[in-house]
């Protein structure tokens, strides 16, 4: 809209239109999710140069016991407020109140700061050094010079426009002898913080004597200074609210209808992209009309400080703050103070010491994590949402796209976004629909194999970022020592897992430099020698790659040999993202994604089956989610080649790119449990089994993802090396009865497989159920000479 088209607005009296449009635009932005960031209100001082005749928040040197809040009193609130789960500190302040007191001016000295704002500095740096809190500062009017300071220990920063009419200013008006109050000075602030590329939260107050007209040019202002430098990244429409011993205690507050007329304003003159607040706690019993106006945010609400600016007005139960907003068909989310679109470009937004803090707190939208679980760790005190008692109808749009899976329709892009994208009852709706056809495709049984996994070597010249298995030949900065156990030690291990009733061996490593095909071969044909029947499930795509590759062979005929020899079936490991947007990020010098499709290709076509795999959960979006999983579905089609499918979430604790900070937390559990329920509806019967990883979801991880689509736990493992490697927690061995009794215990029927998901003979599970001790593994250093050089226990 033009400038003139937006100033009309302002004579448009009809609000319930104006609502109606809003509400669509907003939708299109922001679907059925309206956040909220959980915080801690951190009110460095009260004391401010400036006397707002509605504020209660400054006040005098008689009125506070102490100028400004020490650092150790900042860091313990922050702290406190970490424990009850808050991501975001914000600092609020009054605006230079050394210029007016000399109370401020001293107390200053005496710590050794000349300024507030170089306080300030100091206090957000320790609430950044002390917990993992996200510095949000609001200071007020600021020049480029103190924005660019303040840059590096804050996320975000905000100031209240507040409205940018002069008139206010006047005598006689709320803002008169109020210097920062000046509109000039205001707007000056918000272009500042745009060029100095700061993720910044403004507003408009309504109801303090300003006319339509007024607010409507006030948005209009802060519109153009988001035009300019795209920095706005949320719009506050905040009421007034009348307080006693204030010179304005007696003025009306604004009609409702006023308050919705301007979040609806505001939301056309912004569009579908900028995100429109309203906070909560000052319209307490209309929560449902603020939502139908067209906000999408509730702002920061705190479990553990009030609202210093507004303390007659308490903040709302979280409980009570999400049954309100799911009555009004909306789903209640937490964000932090930094919105998604700017989490997205943070090389750009925020400064590089922040990033990695940045991350750790986000999910894969941009959102904040939504629980403490963790892919590979002991969670003990995890709790998943109980279901809510409100009836609630799920999203027509994600009910459409379901359907269209259970009938074995393709899915498009966007559509499997959608689903992954799904929260609250939309996110249980797609769990329940995943497990009936679950139930419908496997029925009550839960399969598994007894195998061995043997990761020969953990020396590799690959430098995927993810992986904290692999090592240089001499490297000792990550866990463990490189190893190449020798082959008589690979066919050892594979005759003991055989004799404990194992019917897999599964064999993947690093690719060793001195590897070439002709080791994989002999390991094949040691193995197939020594244990005929033991079914050799090994080497990922990568492994296939450059085997054949050393040996000049097309893949074809590499693969043939191998089969002869006894290689029955490949791992689909080494698939990662099946996006070469990721890949070049986390594995760039890795096969890309149309050569791991042509190995698999090619092993199906000799009559070999597969399983494919996604490592899931740290730079990725669901939009590399999605075309993964259709990158797998068309080759099934194709080929109908893969037995299985194994979502991997990433476990972040001791990986490389997490380390350095350059990768999310790993997943959130409703992602990890999502990825075994979309996965499940996309293919269908095309991929009838989805199976879930104990090692990387831990027991009750498992659990959760067996009553949302998963029927298959995979293998027994005996040793496990690679996820422990990243810090994983859940063992290498899941033995067979206490697995059993595990899935009879979720009133679901255990049952024993091989590879092929065949049966099991009864002698074989009579080993497996009561096996002889496992010898412990020693993992050499050979040479190629097989001559040993160390050892790691």
């Amino acid at each position: 809209m033009k400038q003139k088209e937006l100033l009309a607005l302002a004579r448009n009296t009809n609000t319930s239109d104006l609502i109606r449009e809003a509400s669509v635009i907003r939708d299109k932005g922001y679907g059925s999710l309206v956040t909220y960031s959980p915080k801690v209100f951190i009110p460095l001082t009260h004391l401010c140069r400036d006397v707002c005749h509605y504020c209660t928040f400054a006040k005098t040197p008689k009125r506070i016991s102490s100028p400004y809040m020490s650092v150790e009193e900042v860091v313990d609130s922050a702290k406190r407020a970490e424990a009850l789960g808050c991501k975001e500190a914000l600092f609020t302040l009054g605006e230079r109140p050394e210029l007016r007191y000399s109370t401020a001016r001293k107390a200053l000295s005496s710590m050794g700061y000349t300024t507030t704002l170089e306080y300030l500095k100091v206090a957000s740096q320790a609430v950044i050094d002390n917990t993992g809190l996200l510095p949000h500062l609001n200071p007020g009017c600021m020049s480029l010079t103190e924005i660019m300071e303040l840059r590096p220990v804050s996320a975000s920063m905000g100031m209240m426009l507040e409205s940018s009419s002069k008139r206010l200013c006047e005598k006689g008006g709320p803002h008169y002898g109020s210097p920062d109050k000046d509109p000039k000075k205001r707007l000056a602030t918000l272009d500042s913080a745009g060029k100095a590329k700061v993720p910044f939260t403004t507003g408009i107050l309504i109801g303090i004597g300003e006319t339509r007209q007024e607010r409507v040019e006030s948005l209009i202002d802060i519109r153009k200074s988001h035009d300019k430098y795209g920095h706005i990244q949320e719009v506050i429409i905040q009421n007034f609210k009348p307080k006693q011993d204030t010179k304005m205690s007696d003025h009306a507050e604004p009609l409702t209808e006023e308050l919705l007329w301007t979040i609806a304003v505001a939301r056309i003159i912004f569009g579908s992209s900028m995100s429109i607040q309203a906070p909560p706690n000052l319209s307490p019993n209309k929560l449902n009309l603020l939502i139908e106006a067209g906000i999408n945010d509730w702002g920061g609400v705190s479990p553990i400080t009030p609202d210093f600016v507004n303390p007659e007005a308490p903040w709302p139960h979280l409980d009570d703050l999400e049954k309100q907003t799911l009555l009004s068909g909306k789903i209640l989310v937490p964000r932090l103070t930094i919105y998604p679109s700017y989490i997205g470009n943070l090389r750009d937004w925020v400064d590089d010491k922040l990033s990695p803090r940045i991350l750790k707190l986000s999910d894969s939208v941009g959102l904040a994590r939504d629980s403490e679980w963790t892919t590979g760790k002991n969670n003990p005190s995890f709790k998943l949402k109980p279901k809510s008692i409100i009836p609630l109808r799920n999203s027509l749009t994600l009910k459409d796209h379901v359907d269209l899976a259970l009938k074995g329709k393709n899915l498009k892009v966007d559509q499997i976004v959608d689903l992954f994208e799904a929260r609250g009852p939309d996110f249980t709706y797609i769990k329940k629909a995943a497990d009936e056809l679950r139930q419908d495709l496997s029925g009550n049984k839960v399969s598994f194999v007894v195998n061995r996994n043997i990761n020969y070597t953990n020396i590799c010249y690959y430098h995927c970022t993810f992986c904290a298995f692999s090592k240089g030949k001499t490297s000792e900065g990550l866990r463990g020592k490189p190893y190449d156990i020798s082959l008589e030690e690979i066919v050892r291990r594979s005759k003991e897992a055989y004799e404990r009733g194992a019917t897999e061996v599964c064999l993947q490593g690093g690719i060793h430099p001195s590897y070439d095909g002709n080791t994989y071969k002999s390991i094949v044909s040691s193995i197939k020698e020594a244990e005929p029947d033991l079914h050799i499930h090994a080497f990922s795509p990568l492994e296939i790659w450059q085997g054949a590759s050393t040996l000049k062979k097309e893949l074809k005929e590499y693969l043939g040999e191998l089969n002869e020899l006894g290689l029955n079936t490949l791992p689909g490991t080494a698939a990662e993202i099946l996006d070469d947007e990721v890949r070049n990020i986390i594995c760039p010098d890795k096969i890309n994604t149309s050569e791991w499709l042509a190995v698999m290709k090619t092993a199906h076509e000799l009559g070999m089956r597969t399983t494919a795999t996604i490592m899931f959960g740290h730079v990725d979006k669901p939009i590399h989610w999605a075309k993964h999983l259709l990158n797998i579905l068309n080759l099934q089609k194709e080929t109908g080649g893969f037995t299985e499918f194994v979502p991997l979430p990433f476990v972040p604790m001791e990986a490389p790119m997490y380390v350095r900070g350059q990768s999310r937390y790993g997943p959130t559990l409703r992602e990890s449990i999502l990825m075994h329920s979309v996965s499940r509806l996309v293919f269908n019967s095309f991929i009838p089994n989805i199976q879930t990883s104990w090692v990387k979801m831990g027991r009750r991880g498992i659990e959760e993802c067996l009553n949302a689509g998963a029927n298959d736990l995979g293998g027994t493992l005996m040793n496990e090396s690679i996820t422990k490697a990243a810090g994983a927690e859940h063992g290498q061995e899941f033995p067979v009865q206490e697995l059993k009794n595990f899935i009879q215990n979720l009133k679901r029927i255990p049952k024993q497989r091989n590879t092929l998901y065949g049966e099991v003979g009864e002698e074989t599970k009579k080993r497996s159920v009561d096996p002889i001790p496992l010898t412990p593994i020693t993992n050499n250093l050979e040479d190629r000479k097989h001559h040993v050089i160390a050892s790691s226990q």
